[in-house]
Parts: C-alpha cells; structure tokens; sequence
C-alpha cells in the first residue's frame, strides 16, 4: 500500500512555527551547560551590569566577544622573557577555557591557527564558523556564532593591500594609496537570527602591527569601515545593526581611533600620521635594504623586537610618500570618515560603559583621553614584558529605527593582576585580554509614536 503523505492544517504549520520559535529563543537566553576545561584556572573576571538597567526591560540581547588568541606560530621566548606557558599544550586549555567561559553568543578571534584543535573544540559548544587569513599568512581571523541561533547569509573577506581609498588616478597603485603590503583583512559575516529573522553583520579584523605605521593602520580601519557598508548596501541590509571588533593595534589617542568614532585627531599625535606617510620596501622594490632581515619581519607580526633592541621602534626599509604614491594627507583621510562612504561614527562598548573601577579605565593612565572618547576603554588589552597597551575593541553601530544598549560588560583586569606579563599560567593563555559585552539593540520612539499613544 502506497504511503500516504500527511497534510498539515494552517493551525498545525502556525503552531510548528510557534514550537521552533521559542525553541530557537529558549537557546538564545539558556546558559552554557558546558562543563569547565578540566584542570584548568585563568583569571576570575566578573560581569558589570548597570544599576540603571532592568533585566525584565532587555529583549533580544546579544553577548558579543573578541580576543587576540596569540598565533603559535609567532611565539618566541625572547619576546615573552616573563611568560611560564609558551608551549602550545601549556596555552590550549586556558585558550579553550576562555572562550567556553564568555558563553558569547558571537565570537571574534584574531591570530586564529592550529584549526585542528580549535574548530572541534568550538563545535562542541554549538557554535558554526567562518575563517580567513590573508596571503601566505600562518594565521588568520575568525568569527564563531551559536548555530541553534545564528544562520550564516553571506561572508566577505576584505584584502587591505588590494583595497582602493581614491577614486581618481589611473594607476591602481595611486588610488590604494597604501605605505605597506602588509597581508592583513577584515573578514564580515552577515547572520540571520532564526526566531526573529533579523539580520546583524559582524566584522572582526586585525590591523598591521608596527607602532609607527599610524598612516597605515588609519587606511585599513576606513577601508574596514566602508566595506561594512559595502556589505550591507549589496546585500539589502542597510537597516541591520552591525558589530566591528578585534585588535586594531592602536590605542584610544590615536589618530585612527578618533576618526571612527567622530573625535577631531589630538594635536599632540597629528604628527604620527605625518611621519608615516611612507612607502616601504614591501611596494618599492627600489628602496635600500637597510636591515635584510627587518625587511622580511616587518611584515608579520611576531616581528616587533624588545625595547632593549629597537628603543625607538623605527621605522626601517622605507622612503618618504610621493605625490605619484597617491598616500592622502590627514585632512583628506579624516573627509572620508565623515563623507557618509564608511557609516556614521561607530561606538564602542567599552567606552560607553561608565561603571568601571578605580585603576581599570584608560584614562587612569593617559590624562589626555579625559574629554574624549576612548577614555573608558580598558587600561590595558594587551600585556607582556615589553609592550604594554590598549589595542582591542568592540565598536558597533546601530541599524535604522534602533539605539545601541550596552546592557553589561566583563570586567577588564586591573595592571596588578597582568603584571609581570601574559602569557601565564592561572591568568590568560595569550597576550591580550578577552573583551567581552552583552549588548542590545532596541527601537526608537518616534515623535509620532507618542502623538498617537
């Protein structure tokens, strides 16, 4: 006898829809039940919730996190000379630990390698994946979001070498008006919630390393943010909110930092960006080798030396910008910020919270970020022996009709509980410290709205 399919009632599809709709928001609120990594400790790190703020009033909140993992590839005793957990296995499990213990909805990684243990690990917490490196990179970015609550629309990786920031010029090495192939991206996920059906893009990014690129590192971060408006243009989701976060290698008084969140660039650090206008060796094969060797390191980021090598971190295998490089002067670079090609000026998380403790803030350590933003970014995101700094963010912007609410933060470490330096066993298996917020994104009242209520 023929099997006979079964024909649902227009009540039993509506009441499938119902089940599958909280079944995908029960996943959405329910807490990790994983079970810690055993035998491991890293730093006890509490979450800041506002007084202000009341659970019962949040809806559809997200937690989002980003954290630099420190590739394996590019570790060296030398730089870490106060580390006690260099080796892999001595890092892993710390590593794993951090990320099950943000019970982050969507994760961000940067210097993601050994994919071999990491991406088993991730799925046995729930999550689905998308990664990307640059050329010949031996790491690479990644962004990790819970499969029972996220489903991937579409992916894009943006090439900062290959990337254009001048529309005139016949020459295409005039219009990426770059100073150095330096093989980092930006890699953007747009996802789709499966009970609501909105959409929310995430990028995450690592910017190049060389503290003296500042010209540089200000071109990709435009570049990053206009593609995220790119994306969402081709993509039909200019309405959807969007969240930009991972190690951008500068700090809250840089001139990058101001022009994404709308600062005029301090006076004192306008001449960072002059004197890096420079092309190096990297596009100008005709430039003198002044160091072989720095040439090859400047390129990847484990090549930065210690502070006894390189005191004034110089810039090496480089000749001043031409006008023919098509470099843009700092004015030219701050008009497309705020020409409306790469959004309105993003907020980051961190900053807006305003509940962090005494000696937690940047602030507390660099007066000069007291009337601006970026003052209550962490003090430090980033702490070894040698460099110690903020470079890590979470900026996000809101989609049309909505406002951003940073409902609760983890808190960052205080300099006590880094010092003598990360790596280290019981605190953080990388350099950097996770940042991590629980954030949501919710309507606008209307003047309208209110006439008619």
């Amino acid at each position: 006898m023929p099997s006979q399919e079964r024909t649902l009632t227009p009540e039993q599809i509506a009441l499938s829809i119902e089940r599958k709709r909280k079944k995908a928001e029960a996943a959405l609120k329910a807490p990790s039940v994983q079970k810690p990594v055993e035998g491991v400790k890293i730093l006890e790190r509490k979450w800041l919730t506002s007084p202000n703020i009341k659970e019962e009033t949040i809806t559809n909140s997200i937690t989002v996190m980003t954290w630099n993992m420190l590739a394996q590839c590019l570790v060296r005793r030398e730089l870490f000379p106060t580390s006690d957990c260099l080796k892999a296995q001595q890092r892993q499990g710390m590593l794993h630990e951090e990320i099950r213990r943000s019970d982050a909805d969507i994760i961000c990684l940067q210097e993601v390698d050994r994919l071999e243990s990491l991406v088993p690990f991730l799925e046995s917490l729930g999550y689905s994946h998308t990664y990307s490196c640059g050329p010949r990179k031996k790491h690479g970015c990644l962004i990790a979001y819970r499969a029972q609550v996220f489903a991937k629309v579409t992916d894009w990786t943006v090439f900062y070498d290959d990337s254009e920031i001048r529309k005139d010029g016949e020459d295409a090495s005039f219009r990426r008006g770059s100073s150095f192939r330096t093989r980092n991206i930006g890699l953007l996920v747009a996802l789709e919630q499966v009970s609501s059906k909105e959409t929310i893009v995430i990028a995450t990014t690592h910017l190049f390393w060389h503290p003296r690129y500042t010209y540089e590192r200000a071109r990709q971060a435009y570049i990053l943010a206009r593609s995220v408006e790119e994306f969402k243009a081709a993509h039909d989701l200019k309405n959807s909110p969007s969240v930009i976060a991972g190690d951008f290698n500068f700090t809250p008084t840089d001139p990058a930092y101001s022009m994404l969140v709308g600062d005029p660039v301090l006076s004192t650090r306008a001449a960072d960006f002059t004197v890096s206008r420079v092309v190096h060796v990297s596009l100008d094969p005709s430039v003198p080798i002044a160091d072989p060797k720095k040439a090859v390191d400047d390129e990847e980021d484990g090549g930065e030396q210690p502070e006894e090598e390189d005191p004034d971190r110089v810039i090496k295998n480089a000749r001043p910008a031409r006008p023919e490089d098509g470099l843009l002067e700092a004015g030219e670079l701050e008009k497309l910020f705020i020409d409306g090609s790469a959004g309105e000026p993003l907020q980051s998380l961190y900053d807006q919270w305003q509940f962090h403790g005494p000696g937690r803030a940047f602030v507390s350590r660099a007066p000069e970020a007291v009337n601006r933003r970026g003052k209550n970014e962490p003090i430090y995101s980033s702490y070894t022996h040698f460099w110690k700094s903020t470079l890590d963010y979470i900026f996000a912007r809101p989609g049309q009709g909505s406002q951003l609410e940073v409902v609760s933060v983890l808190e960052p470490p205080s300099e006590e509980e880094l010092s003598p330096g990360l790596p280290r066993k019981g605190v953080c298996g990388s350099d950097h410290i996770s940042l991590c917020a629980r954030i949501s994104f919710t309507p606008v009242s209307r003047p309208e709205d209110d006439t008619l209520a």
